[in-house]
């Protein structure tokens, strides 16, 4: 802990007055809990002003899969980047696909496309709920609330919840109380739904998370009326349960925002946002990258940039240009000297050489110094041709990104979701206990902490209703015998291409070139460097350092005894998952280890038999 020491000033009498001691601590989160992957948050937090001063995001582990993709069959490339994360490898090999399918220019039938939608709506179903409620809400929950501010739940439980009638809890402490780790109600519950969200994914994907039905051209999943049925008997359990969980969440932020006057000021940041869109609508998707910007606005979640509250695109090939990885404080030589891969793109374009078909990863490991390199993240930003500036944009954890563009947009409207421009419409239909519900998203004032989950509740009802939607068309294909799932293709001898998709927790993109039948040049850029990223080359601080420095410490507890618990829901409102960010890499084919053991299974000789 640095005490500065008492200023002497005099007033216009001359008597001498001392100001008080600025009290400021350095305290570190590595690695952050309830998240996946290596994550370092550093600050410097000023207990005098009750606000955090600095903050560096550092991840310290390596890997490299963007190396070792170079020279392989770009066939293999769906089942190598699954195994980048053990979270969003579904979302990976996803997006692996849509880039193949570009590259070899096939396009699934309906089905499969319908199929592979409702796998990643089950993905997002499984993923939001238990990161909602088991990971991030245990932040607002009553033993935590407890911990770091007692006059919040004391206040908490004289709060009559306002949705009571709906989900089932008298007072805003009872809400907290449910979301107790193992053993809170709600805390339960949202276990038990993961389960069978799991279950679901299964059955349209084979496994989770590294699917075994994927292919270029579409899948291999056998799809019956059964399998159909198996899926939609969850589905609904899943709807009845966004019946609930959503004014839930509403009335917990709701309460925090006038619990804590200011509070909107935790994890804030401008809204500069990026969104790649989902859900490819058969009737228009060809994967040809000269019609993606017209069938890229009939995804059922729309793509887009926010700079500055301002939606300024929704065309994916102004986003895959506008795409800049840049340096600065991450462990990499830059490439400004390498090989230029792509100069234009297949519609004359000009191609940046920080464009991710461009980069040429080069790690150079090093000390960690905050004054230069901390981090083996990079800095992806996007850049805006009207300021000619790189944007640092987030995700705002996934759903919030997409929910925004979508909403503001106004394309979307399957009849179960419809965007207005200004909020987005869910439309719930009858499930076994409750009836018909409509609720509204509406696209809020400011990107924060609170509202980034907020989003993420919401959003477990869009994917539901993405899912009924997808579901009653691909009953409607089988019930009319178009049962094929997967299309042939021919690998071409050279190709460029990108698959542009959404992970759970944002933005994901493939970047692809085939020279020769064989990958050249492979670049992954998930949500995770988006996120995480530190200072640029421009001194630009990365979105969870952005939203973290300057937020007001809302906290109790004295600099002795702080748990950080604003600083902690600000980074956990992004969701961070940073297996993506990091890859290993052993040079040229380093041997780790070689063992051999001949009689390792004699003890098992009796099951031969």
């Amino acid at each position: 802990m640095i005490e500065e020491a008492p200023v002497s000033t005099k007033t216009k009498s001359g008597v001498s007055q001392n100001k008080p001691n600025i009290i400021i601590k350095e305290m570190s989160w590595d690695p952050i809990t309830r998240i996946v992957g290596s994550l370092g948050i550093h600050c410097k937090i000023d207990f005098t002003n009750r606000k955090v001063q600095e903050c560096y995001s550092t991840s310290m582990v390596f890997r490299g899969f963007d190396i070792f993709m170079r020279g392989i069959d770009p066939r293999d490339s769906h089942f190598i980047t699954s195994r980048i994360c053990g979270i969003c490898g579904d979302n990976h090999m996803t997006t692996s696909v849509l880039n193949q399918n570009m590259a070899y220019g096939v396009k699934p039938p309906h089905l499969g496309e319908y199929v592979l939608n409702l796998g990643e709506s089950a993905d997002f179903m499984f993923d939001h709920a238990i990161y909602n409620d088991n990971m991030c809400n245990v932040d607002f929950c009553g033993q935590m609330v407890q911990e770091t501010n007692p006059s919040v739940y004391e206040k908490a439980k004289h709060t009559e919840a306002p949705n009571a009638k709906i989900h089932g809890y008298n007072t805003i402490a009872d809400i907290m109380d449910a979301l107790n780790p193992f053993t809170g109600k709600c805390y339960m519950e949202s276990l038990q739904v993961s389960r069978y969200t799991r279950e679901m994914f299964c059955l349209m994907e084979g496994r989770h998370t590294h699917p075994s039905t994927l292919v270029p051209g579409g899948v291999s999943t056998t799809i019956t009326h059964q399998v159909l049925t198996d899926y939609y008997v969850r589905l609904m359990k899943y709807i009845e349960y966004c019946k609930k969980i959503v004014p839930l969440h509403d009335d917990l932020y709701d309460f925090f925002y006038e619990a804590l006057p200011g509070y909107e000021k935790v994890g804030y940041r401008d809204t500069n946002l990026v969104c790649w869109g989902s859900f490819d609508n058969p009737d228009y998707c060809d994967y040809d990258y000269k019609n993606m910007t017209d069938w890229g606005r009939k995804r059922f979640i729309t793509p887009g940039v926010a700079i500055n509250g301002e939606l300024v695109t929704t065309d994916l090939v102004e986003i895959n240009l506008g795409m800049r990885i840049l340096l600065g404080s991450s462990y990499y030589d830059d490439w400004e000297n390498e090989r230029m891969f792509v100069n234009t793109d297949p519609l004359g374009n000009k191609v940046d050489r920080n464009h991710p078909w461009n980069k040429t990863t080069k790690p150079r490991p090093q000390k960690r110094n905050f004054a230069d390199k901390y981090t083996w993240v990079t800095s992806p930003r996007w850049h805006d041709k009207r300021t000619g500036k790189d944007v640092c944009c987030d995700t705002g954890g996934g759903p919030f990104a997409r929910q925004w563009v979508t909403a503001k947009a106004g394309l979307v409207d399957i009849g179960y979701i419809k965007a207005t421009g200004n909020s987005l419409e869910f439309n719930l239909p009858k499930t076994m206990g409750m009836p018909e519900v409509k609720q509204v998203w509406k696209v809020p004032k400011w990107s924060n902490a609170i509202e980034r989950d907020r989003a993420r509740a919401y959003h477990q009802t869009y994917n539901a209703l993405v899912g009924l939607y997808c579901i009653e068309k691909a009953l409607a294909e089988v019930h009319a015998g178009r049962t094929k799932t997967w299309s042939s293709f021919k690998v071409p001898n050279e190709a460029v291409s990108c698959g542009l998709h959404e992970a759970a927790r944002g933005v994901i993109s493939h970047h692809m070139i085939i020279e020769g039948g064989k990958v050249a040049n492979y670049q992954m850029f998930p949500p995770t460097p988006w996120n995480a990223s530190p200072r640029d080359v421009n001194g630009v601080p990365g979105p969870y350092e952005d939203s973290v420095q300057n937020t007001p410490i809302f906290e109790e507890n004295g600099p002795d005894n702080f748990k950080g618990i604003d600083i902690m829901r600000a980074v956990r409102s992004f969701d961070p998952c940073l297996p993506c960010g990091v890859h290993m890499y052993l040079g040229g084919g380093k041997l780790v280890k070689s063992t051999h053991t001949p009689t390792a299974l004699a003890s098992y000789d009796h099951l031969r038999k």
